[in-house]
């Protein structure tokens, strides 16, 4: 397959279990704390995405992603809990994935990672809540709460496995912009890597 953010080949055998490797040797490498259903869940993601066909929306005219913003107004209109609860997943998970592998594209974009950020923790929380007590919440609740309180942590991890788990070289205007936004203990360790020490007392609210 095609590196993810890059332009070398990499040959895969089983798509599942390099995403599984990857983001296991990268959580190793960042001594993060994580729940292996979230994992499993987010391996899940990923190979379900690598698909084109279940990555981007056809409606007939238009074939790509729809905006964050258009899906949550699905969720808030519906008065379907199967539509709503659906709306709110799409939303989590449209959001980890670009934030975590197309983080540089953002830099272009109206909205900056930051915003995807933002709306994946809250749709994920949310649908921890909507499915909780349910059939459905018994599997998956607490694992939508994780990915929820997690969600800077998968983000960072993924931007790692994006890069192939080694170090390259970094953008450090675009890696401070990110720290900014975010508070990214990956960029803060990048730019920490390159000589500069972010400054926290001279910031904004800062998320972590």
């Amino acid at each position: 397959m095609k590196g993810l953010g890059q332009t070398r080949v990499v040959p895969v055998h089983n798509l599942k279990d390099f995403f599984r490797t990857s983001i296991d040797d990268v959580v190793a490498k960042q001594r993060v704390s994580l729940d292996p259903q979230a994992t499993h869940y987010v391996v899940n993601l990923l190979t379900l995405f690598a698909r084109s066909e279940d990555l981007y929306e056809d409606d007939g005219e238009v074939y790509g992603l729809r905006p964050l913003a258009l899906m949550l107004a699905d969720a808030a209109e519906t008065s379907c809990p199967n539509e709503r609860n659906y709306a709110l997943q799409r939303i989590g998970d449209i959001a980890l994935f670009i934030s975590g592998f197309f983080i540089d594209s953002l830099a272009r974009k109206a909205v900056d990672v930051d915003y995807y950020i933002h709306m994946g923790e809250n749709a994920y929380g949310s649908l921890s809540e909507e499915v909780r007590g349910t059939v459905r919440g018994s599997a998956f609740a607490d694992v939508y709460r994780e990915l929820a309180r997690k969600f800077q942590v998968l983000v960072d991890v993924l931007n790692e496995v994006r890069d192939g788990g080694k170090d390259s070289p970094v953008d450090i205007l675009r890696t401070y912009e990110v720290w900014l936004k975010t508070g990214s203990r990956r960029a803060e360790a990048q730019l920490r890597e390159n000589g500069i020490v972010p400054i926290a007392d001279t910031l904004g609210p800062i998320r972590h």
